[in-house]
């Protein structure tokens, strides 16, 4: 059970900071370009749509079957709330805020790291537990790639119709699912 539960958790912890670490800076990207803004947000929404089963799919022939395959497909899924969020929240600013600190002589990366991403933090915190929710459901399916994590136990019990072993895989991801609520980001 641990080891599962620890391959799950590890799955979701790592393509959620990949995740992050891409979809930071282009969300800052398709808020500061607006040429960016309709193909980064439209690929993003684009590969949202395609269903989980089928981007492993896809993604075993460039990653083999097991966790990488895992990892690459939750980056995709991830992707799109961090980005969407960050865009929202660094472009709802207020604008006489950010003419407030460049009347008070802020450079542009000063205005960013001082108040822009300050006052946005929220929104883009809340994209950042969408995309931790996603992962902890799409890692999930992610056993039936060999990808291990509480699936194992679903797809376990699915086979055997055995109703504990469902149970014991389903539980435990839903609490993920609604710990990091509790845990992770804690917002005051």
């Amino acid at each position: 059970m641990w080891l599962l539960l620890g391959q799950h958790v590890g799955l979701v912890a790592i393509s959620t900071a990949i995740a992050l670490a891409l979809g930071l800076p282009l969300g800052l990207l398709v808020a500061r370009s607006p040429a960016w803004r309709r193909p980064v947000l439209g690929l993003a929404n684009v590969f949202q749509t395609i269903p989980s089963l089928a981007l492993f799919g896809l993604l075993i022939p460039v990653f083999g079957v097991g966790a990488w395959t895992a990892i690459a497909a939750l980056i995709v899924y991830a992707l799109l709330p961090i980005v969407r969020n960050t865009y929202a929240g660094i472009t709802g600013v207020d604008p006489a805020i950010r003419e407030a600190g460049r009347g008070m002589g802020m450079t542009d990366g000063e205005l960013l790291r001082l108040v822009e991403l300050p006052l946005a933090a929220g929104v883009i915190l809340a994209g950042a537990r969408i995309a931790t929710v996603v992962s902890v459901g799409v890692a999930t399916i992610a056993a039936a790639i060999g990808a291990g994590g509480l699936g194992v136990y679903i797809f376990r019990g699915v086979a055997t119709v055995d109703d504990t072993l469902i149970l014991a895989g389903a539980i435990p991801a839903a609490l993920l699912g609604l710990a990091e609520r509790r845990l992770v980001w804690r917002q005051r």
